[in-house]
């Protein structure tokens, strides 16, 4: 099934747009909070997948002095203060890098986890607002496999985005300011077509049709991609927000298909 073509024409400012995608994230909390039993099956994927990433990123925090010695020997025989700037420097750019990683990598894999749970976040979020449309039906293997499937290539994508912008994160300046902009637009679009996987899905669209429809409003799509990532980055944040991201994506799917996002 190819994607329709013309779907997502804009309809204000790219400026407008963005927090127009922002604004789905938002109604996707009101709308899962709204039903507190699918609240507490969402919250247990991401409490476990939760547990593993801020493990493994505090152990990178608490390393990165020596992983930043480790990749700036040159700057060994240095006085303190040029040898502390540049590995300061590097120390972020890792802690970048690892942060683009783990908030990635635990959507990917709390995805897989919470498969059951999101597919039913989901839905009921689209039985809301009409049902689905052109609706298939995809059994549990199969929609287990695409989630894993994309997973591993969402995580593939992180990191072949992130080790250059990790590069670019020791430029003095430009590292610490334009790259952090960079990785959350990138890790923002990775979030956004990660997390809409289910509602194309449902519909028989595979992951290009689904690029291809979201890249045709990227304003809508990256302000809600963001506004998930930098609530990743918050501690708890992920757990919290990773079921809102679900429902939000849904609304996503529904505005970009040009389908109605309003409660019946």
């Amino acid at each position: 099934m190819n994607a329709p073509r013309d779907i997502a024409a804009p309809v204000a400012g790219a400026a407008g747009r963005f927090f127009s995608g922002v604004g789905l994230l938002l109604r996707g909390l009101g709308l899962y909070v709204r039903s507190p039993g699918l609240m507490l099956l969402g919250v247990v994927p991401a409490l476990i997948s939760g547990a593993v990433f801020v493990t493994a990123f505090a152990t990178l925090v608490w390393f990165v002095d020596d992983l930043a010695a480790l990749v700036t020997p040159f700057a060994d025989d240095w006085s303190a203060t040029p040898r502390s700037l540049v590995r300061v420097i590097a120390g972020l750019a890792f802690l970048g890098l690892g942060g683009l990683l783990s908030v990635v990598s635990f959507t990917a894999v709390t995805l897989v986890i919470g498969d059951p749970f999101y597919e039913k976040i989901s839905e009921r979020v689209e039985e809301r607002l009409g049902g689905t449309p052109g609706a298939v039906e995809v059994p549990f293997w199969a929609s287990l496999r695409r989630s894993v499937v994309d997973s591993l290539r969402l995580v593939g994508l992180s990191v072949l985005f992130g080790v250059p912008l990790f590069a670019a994160g020791f430029i003095p300046v430009v590292g610490q300011t334009v790259v952090p902009v960079i990785g959350a637009a990138v890790g923002g679009w990775l979030l956004a077509v990660e997390l809409a996987g289910a509602p194309f899905s449902r519909r028989g669209l595979r992951l290009p049709d689904r690029r291809s429809v979201l890249k045709a409003d990227r304003a809508t799509t990256l302000g809600f991609g963001v506004a998930v990532f930098l609530c990743f980055l918050i501690p708890l944040g992920a757990v919290l927000v990773m079921p809102a991201a679900v429902a939000g994506a849904a609304l996503l799917t529904r505005r970009s298909l040009g389908q109605s996002t309003e409660e019946r």
